[in-house]
């Protein structure tokens, strides 16, 4: 079964969901899935996961119950969820090990195979699999899922998610259960299960960490690079236990650089003289570096000035999942139409889809947590945050366009109690640990307490005085800080990754809109004071970078240099013009 069993047109979301793990014996689930909100939860009571019940509705994967794309709509708080489908097995696929992958449900998954448990999963936002090949049989089988969401209760990351019924302010409509695709997978007894690779073009190779599953001992694994089609490397290593190390030598260095995206195609090819079933996956990776150094932020040595805006993830329709492929990469291409390089996903771990597009576009892009709605204040929720977090950083670790990661962003005190800064404290030197090879920001905004970067966030619209707070720091003087008495800057990099969020949308003007500030008069002003703002920042030589808040409009926060259903509200031009001027800081 290699792709789909049924016609690629009739399935939504279709392509393959993991690009950077890709095999040819796969099947989609998305689709129409049976569908019932539990309110009470007392659903296992009732027998939902046996193989006989039937639920009382439908929906289509892998859009939230929430979105007009699932056929639901249904708005309010769901404390549960339940799904529901039959999937067909070929005899083909018997010989082997089956698994069965969900991109993302949120938040609390637990899930049956022809009425057996094969497994539980916290977290919204990571992806999650299960070895079901004891469960299953040839021919027709049933696979039931079941989902706990509660937005409200200060233990789970909720992002941008309402935590009142309406949406309001910068919070927006909820997702429950699955949001992401739901897929099967085809592997040997003996697979690959993970891999991760670290560029190193100063020394013309890669270097790869390759995890395998069953017992290797005896297998070979090879790993070939090609670019553009051309052989350019090759190393093999024998496998003796379930991790293997091997470096690439490459023969030609062809360097990703933002708006350069030049990439290297990976196979992986896992061999044993007992085995019925080679393994084979194929990736991709780019060669690139990133470091600080004094104010600047260099990529491939170069001092880039990151052009950032603010990418929320919401759709009209799909609401956190997009409704196809095409609309990831058009965010992408609107944003570099405008002159931007990249973006910081907020609050929000976005798709693997999306970094995949940025990865073959060039786009820089910093990985965020969906930490608002937990709770802070104490050490405990570490336990809710931190799994999901290192899943999510595994997830994406190889994306050449991901510079950077910021596990939270703007901590606020909850109900008058301080963040503990331990929890920031632990998630910052586990992110180091885990990766290295990237710069680190604790808390983007505030409140900092340990950091590679110190950055703020600041909504001033006048651009005289939002250029007076930074002039000081110019010929050493005193270096602006939001939050004094809260956080100390201690020489680091420093750029404003949040500011302009300019009120404008003449065609939204009802009493829930909002954005930040007093609402220019006309186009004209928005364009002065969005060149004004904007000009600051790339004038001033320690600043290595800006994040404009943001891309569109989302439901009623109407800030956006795009509407919500992405109507550009100004000429792309005249933004491209202001956006793309040489910065102070780039070489």
């Amino acid at each position: 079964m290699k792709e789909q069993s049924r016609s690629m047109s009739t399935i939504p979301r279709p392509e393959y969901p993991r690009p950077q793990f890709v095999r040819e014996d796969w099947t989609n689930l998305n689709g129409p899935w049976q569908f019932e909100i539990d309110h009470g939860k007392s659903g296992k009571e009732r027998g939902y996961e046996q193989t006989g019940h039937q639920l009382s509705g439908t929906i289509t994967v892998p859009f939230c119950p929430e979105s007009k794309l699932s056929g639901v709509e249904y708005t309010d708080f769901m404390a549960a969820v339940w799904y529901k489908r039959e999937f067909t097995l070929p005899d083909t696929w018997m010989s082997g090990r089956i698994l069965l992958h969900f991109g993302a449900v949120d938040y609390e998954a637990e899930v049956w195979v022809n009425g057996t448990s094969v497994g539980k999963h916290r977290g919204g936002y990571a992806p999650f699999h299960f070895d079901i090949t004891s469960h299953v049989l040839s021919g027709i089988n049933v696979v039931t899922v079941y989902a706990e969401d509660d937005v409200r209760s200060g233990r789970q990351p909720r992002g941008k998610q309402s935590e009142r019924f309406h949406s309001h302010g910068c919070d927006y409509t909820r997702t429950t259960g699955i949001w992401q695709t739901v897929w099967l997978e085809s592997v040997p007894d003996v697979y690959l299960s993970d891999l991760k690779v670290v560029a190193d073009p100063d020394n013309a190779c890669a270097h790869l960490e390759v995890k395998i599953c069953g017992n290797a001992a005896g297998t070979q694994l090879s790993a070939s690079a090609r670019f553009q089609g051309r052989d350019v490397g090759l190393q093999t290593a024998v496998v003796h236990g379930p991790s293997v190390k091997l470096t690439v030598p490459l023969s030609e260095i062809h360097l990703w650089e933002p708006g350069h995206a030049k990439l290297y195609d990976l196979e992986l090819k896992l061999q044993g003289k007992n085995q019925e079933r080679n393994d084979t996956v194929t990736s991709y990776f780019g060669l690139r570096t990133v470091r600080l150094d004094g104010m600047a932020f260099r990529i491939n040595e170069k001092s880039v000035f990151q052009r950032l805006v603010l990418d929320q993830g919401f759709y009209p329709e799909g609401i956190y999942t997009a409704p196809s492929d095409e609309d990831l990469r058009k965010d992408i291409e609107i944003s570099m139409d405008l002159g931007f390089n990249g973006a910081r996903l907020h609050e929000k771990m976005f798709e693997p889809r999306f970094l995949y597009w940025a990865d073959q576009l060039g786009y820089l892009v910093w990985g965020e947590h969906a930490n608002w709605g937990l709770d802070i204040t104490t050490t405990e929720n570490l336990s809710r945050f931190l799994p999901e977090w290192v899943e999510g950083m595994e997830r994406d670790f190889n994306h050449p366009s991901l510079i950077g990661w910021c596990p939270f962003n703007e901590t606020w005190d909850r109900s008058g109690t301080r963040q503990d800064d331990d929890v920031l404290r632990i998630v910052y030197e586990m992110t180091k640990r885990l990766d290295p090879t990237r710069p680190v920001i604790d808390t983007s905004g505030n409140f900092h307490v340990v950091t590679d970067i110190f950055d703020l966030h600041d909504y001033d619209q006048n651009p005289e005085t939002f250029r007076a707070r930074y002039e000081p720091m110019k010929n050493g003087g005193e270096v602006f800080n939001t939050f004094p008495e809260r956080q100390t800057y201690g020489g680091q990099p420093y750029f404003i990754s949040e500011y302009g969020g300019i009120w404008w949308n003449p065609d939204q003007q009802d009493e829930k809109s909002w954005g930040y500030g007093d609402r220019p008069q006309s186009e004209e002003a928005f364009i002065a004071r969005y060149e004004g703002l904007t000009n600051v920042l790339l004038d001033h030589p320690m600043m290595f970078g800006f994040c404009y808040t943001q891309l569109y409009d989302v439901e009623q926060e109407v800030n956006g240099l795009y509407t919500y259903d992405r109507r550009p509200k100004f000429d792309s031009e005249t933004i491209r013009r202001i956006n793309s001027r040489k910065a102070a800081i780039e070489d």
